[in-house]
């Protein structure tokens, strides 16, 4: 491309979008991410920074706008790093982020499938269940900066819930009254690090102070501060964390006051809910989300889900009163707690969790026989490892139902899928995250060949069509010559017997539900003639 200055700017067409919600242009052959553009508009754009191939910069002037283009209803955009997409109307940000998850399928899966919706949020604004404020000092209590640690004073934020705002408020005006410091990053020094609130649907709310140190000067002087802010406060945790570094959570907590957790209701089940507990923020599109997992899954009573990454057991739990039992795996063992005393308290016996790797557990569960009707996985943002994969498929499942939150290696994944045998069928996106540029998506996988299908292969030397059977043509034909049944495992048995090769028989059944017998003699002598008859082996 020729060369482009720094610090210009230049009238661009924005086309579309980038995987955070920055308008795309082109200049000069050249890719240009601008903040603030939208699709279809033409602004003046100041170009911050040239690289090699691609370009960024920012909207100056919008020279001809979208009719999509709204004005921003929170004096902290463009400050504070959390919301980006307030410039665009919500029905634009949901077509941007169905559009992204379906891009990235076909463009880095390579995989012809339509994300057929996405389900937006009724309530995009004051979704929050968890409120995380950064402290600088000042003290600064707030959001950081887009792509730094520099900390924007917050007072109030729409996303977050108005008792977050409140004991926010009270922390911060405690630090300036008893000149509590605030930690800095780069020296190490200090001693409030972060702000933390829950809340749970009956407006109840949960308070922690991490700190670089044991404790803090006027402990109860922040107690009753806290508790005059606001009424539903439940409970006050300090937690500890003297690592030189930029985590969030402390590795240990102690209470001040109240209670040290929270209850809240999900998908008509009760969670209990620590400091450290995972849980996913916006309820109720969680339920969506959850919901739609469930439809995926197809289960009818009695089939058996592996819940992969199951953290407190959120997902599987949702699902055990459908299902014939669920088994969940997680590698934190405190989520592993967590989930048993989740399935304890909603009196869910059908239900098991084992605490490991996931790839791990997988194999571990193959190992004693598990062949699961349905594999949930909900992975972190970095998706899963060849390993995972290959285990699962290995084990047979009918479904795969793939809950991501990020569509880059979900698609991937996907690929790397279809390459086991595994093909995604349906692909729907949730608006977990309104007003930010995250994005969930549930995708339902299932096996190339269904057992009961009929395979035509065509032989090319010959040009003879070869109908392979199913398990079903020849139990039809045992029934029909012979006058009694043969199951599934017996004919799998007799194959294997008789040399044929399974791993090219795509219709192979192996799952044994129950406990397994040596197929009798007669049976064996009757399937033997059903594959001379389709023939599969020589007269």
């Amino acid at each position: 491309m020729d060369r482009v200055l720094e610090h210009t700017e230049h009238s661009l067409f924005i086309e579309g979008y980038s995987s955070d919600g920055d308008g795309v242009a082109r200049l000069n052959g050249a890719v240009v991410f601008v903040s603030g553009g939208l699709r279809g508009e033409t602004c003046t754009v100041h170009l911050d920074k040239v690289g090699r191939s691609a370009i960024w910069g920012h909207v100056v002037r919008v020279e001809e706008p979208s009719p999509r283009r709204v004005t921003p209803d929170c004096p902290y955009f463009g400050r504070c790093g959390g919301c980006r997409l307030r410039h665009m109307s919500y029905a634009e940000e949901l077509e941007a982020k169905r559009q992204r998850v379906e891009d990235a399928i076909r463009r880095i899966g390579g995989l012809d499938l339509s994300v057929t919706e996405i389900l937006g949020a009724e309530r995009p604004e004051r979704y929050r269940n968890k409120a995380q404020f950064p402290v600088s000092p000042g003290p600064r209590v707030g959001f950081y900066r887009a792509g730094t640690h520099s900390v924007t004073d917050v007072e109030d934020c729409l996303l977050q819930s108005p008792a977050a705002a409140r004991l926010r408020a009270a922390a911060k005006a405690w630090m300036e009254e008893y000149h509590i410091p605030a930690y800095e990053e780069r020296s190490g020094r200090g001693l409030v690090r972060h702000v933390y609130v829950r809340t749970n649907r009956k407006g109840e709310s949960l308070f922690c102070l991490l700190v670089n140190g044991k404790g803090v000067p006027h402990e109860e002087e922040l107690v009753s501060a806290l508790r005059g802010a606001e009424r539903g406060l439940t409970g006050v945790v300090l937690g500890v964390n003297e690592k030189k570094n930029n985590v969030i959570l402390g590795d240990s907590y102690r209470t001040l006051w109240g209670r040290d957790d929270l209850d809240d209701t999900l998908c008509g089940l009760t969670f209990r809910l620590s400091v450290p507990s995972f849980y996913q923020v916006n309820p109720d599109q969680t339920e969506v989300l959850y919901r739609k997992a469930a439809e995926f899954a197809g289960l009818t009573g009695g089939e058996t889900v592996l819940d992969l990454y199951c953290g407190i057991g959120t997902i599987g739990l949702t699902m055990a009163s459908s299902a014939g039992q669920v088994i969940g795996a997680e590698v934190v063992p405190e989520a592993v707690e967590d989930a048993r005393r989740n399935a304890a308290r909603n009196g869910i016996t059908n239900a098991r969790f084992l605490c490991g790797d996931a790839g791990e557990a997988a194999r571990r569960l193959s190992a004693e026989g598990l062949r699961p009707d349905v594999v949930c996985v909900d992975p972190p943002r970095k998706g899963l490892s060849e390993d995972v994969i290959s285990t699962v498929a290995a084990m047979g499942p009918e479904r795969v139902v793939y809950v991501s939150c990020d569509p880059a290696t979900l698609a991937r994944d996907l690929a790397r899928f279809a390459g086991k045998g595994y093909a995604a069928r349906k692909a729907v996106a949730v608006d977990m995250f309104p007003r930010t540029a995250h994005v969930e998506t549930v995708v339902l996988l299932s096996r190339e060949t269904n057992p009961l299908t009929v395979e035509v292969r065509m032989e090319v030397e010959t040009g003879e069509v070869k109908e392979h059977p199913t398990y079903k043509r020849i139990q039809e034909y045992v029934q029909e010559k012979y006058g009694f049944k043969v199951h599934t495992a017996y004919i799998a048995e007799v194959k294997r017997m008789v040399g044929l090769d399974m791993h090219k028989a795509p219709n192979a059944v192996e799952q044994r539900k129950h406990e397994y017998h040596p197929c009798p003699p007669e049976k064996v002598e009757a399937i033997k003639d059903a594959l001379r008859h389709f023939g599969l082996i020589a007269e």
